[in-house]
């Protein structure tokens, strides 16, 4: 039986294991070889040892490539160098799949993302996101988990909707009309009539609406699901399509509702450093040193609550320059609110 690399552990030495997974890299010799495999379960590599005395060792090695799958059984043993603290002694190994070392463009060094956007298909082995997978997967469990535990009921709310919520933002249109042969009504506009709805529509920007309707029959729900903007906006704060968390509470009050915030985001880092802490470290290493630390303080500090009156005083009063202006009854700006959270508290 197949075993995920991510559930041995040191406590395991001795075991006979069967892995299966995909070469990161490999160190071939005469005598005996270094084989590491990911399986993608977790972000560690097991690193596998094969000595020439297993059968068919020279054909076996000529085909062990970066990108080949292999099945490998053997026992696992304490590890010689000081990178790991285990490694697994093969008995028994077999490539599933080959992989050509003169078209497989992943190799063991770092891929600037717009190359990788170029290889789709294969990104998804790179280290990096591997990470971001493993710790969406973690992120999107502990939404559940911590809306569950709180007596939230789940809700799922429709993704092709003739909801425009609230002006929440420019919308995807849905339609089965031919756009080269759009069907037109005698004042010349577009006869939906001949759609599949029979009238305009779009894919979501928002729960809201549903979640609202719900609630006021369930008292507390939660959607979570994708949602989509037609906003034509290249900034790291845009995005076309997304994954959105909309709880709605009945009974309750602006405090509740910022207590559910807090404790949500909490939950959700708390779960992200226990679950996933390879992926985190990998991340405070080379994508964004010192994210670590950062969260630990958000995890270590309770959330600064402030009405809206006393945020514009504080911003007036700033001797940093902006460039919106601050007036009472003005929405606050990005540069604003990363005054307030990031040097003012």
């Amino acid at each position: 039986m197949r075993t995920k690399i991510s559930q041995i552990t040191q406590k395991d030495i001795g075991k006979e294991f069967k892995i299966m997974g995909w070469i990161k890299s490999s160190r071939i010799s005469k005598n005996f070889s270094f084989i590491e495999v990911n399986d993608g379960s977790c972000f560690n590599n097991l690193q596998i040892i094969l000595n020439s005395d297993i059968p068919e060792y020279e054909l076996i090695t000529s085909k062990i490539t970066t990108g080949a799958s292999v099945s490998v059984t053997g026992d696992l043993v304490k590890s010689q160098g000081k990178e790991q603290a285990f490694e697994l002694l093969a008995k028994k190994i077999d490539i599933l799949g080959e992989c050509d070392p003169e078209k497989y463009p992943l190799q063991k060094k770092r891929h600037s993302f717009e190359f990788l956007r170029e290889i789709a298909h294969l990104r998804a082995r790179t280290n990096t996101f591997g990470a971001v997978a493993r710790v969406r997967n973690t992120l999107a469990f502990a939404t559940h988990e911590f809306f569950q535990q709180k007596g939230f009921l789940y809700i799922n709310t429709p993704i092709i909707t003739a909801a425009d919520c609230e002006g929440a933002g420019e919308m995807f249109r849905v339609s089965t009309l031919d756009p080269e042969n759009l069907p037109k009504t005698d004042k010349n506009n577009i006869d939906y009539k001949k759609d599949f709805f029979e009238k305009p529509a779009y894919l979501t920007v928002s729960g809201q609406l549903e979640g609202e309707t719900y609630a006021c029959a369930l008292s507390d729900i939660y959607t979570f699901g994708p949602t989509f903007r037609a906003e034509n906006s290249n900034t790291s704060r845009h995005l076309a399509e997304f994954w959105m968390i909309e709880p709605e509470m009945a009974f309750a009050d602006i405090k509740d509702n910022m207590n559910c915030a807090e404790d949500y985001i909490k939950h959700c880092i708390k779960s992200v450093l226990e679950k996933c802490p390879q992926d985190i470290e990998f991340f405070n290493k080379f994508i964004s040193p010192g994210v670590i630390d950062k969260l630990k303080n958000v995890l270590a500090q309770p959330f600064e609550r402030l009405e809206y009156t006393k945020a514009i005083e504080i911003l007036k009063n700033a001797t940093k320059k902006f460039e919106y202006s601050v007036e009472w009854g003005t929405d606050l700006q990005s540069e604003h609110e990363r005054y307030l959270a990031e040097e003012h508290f």
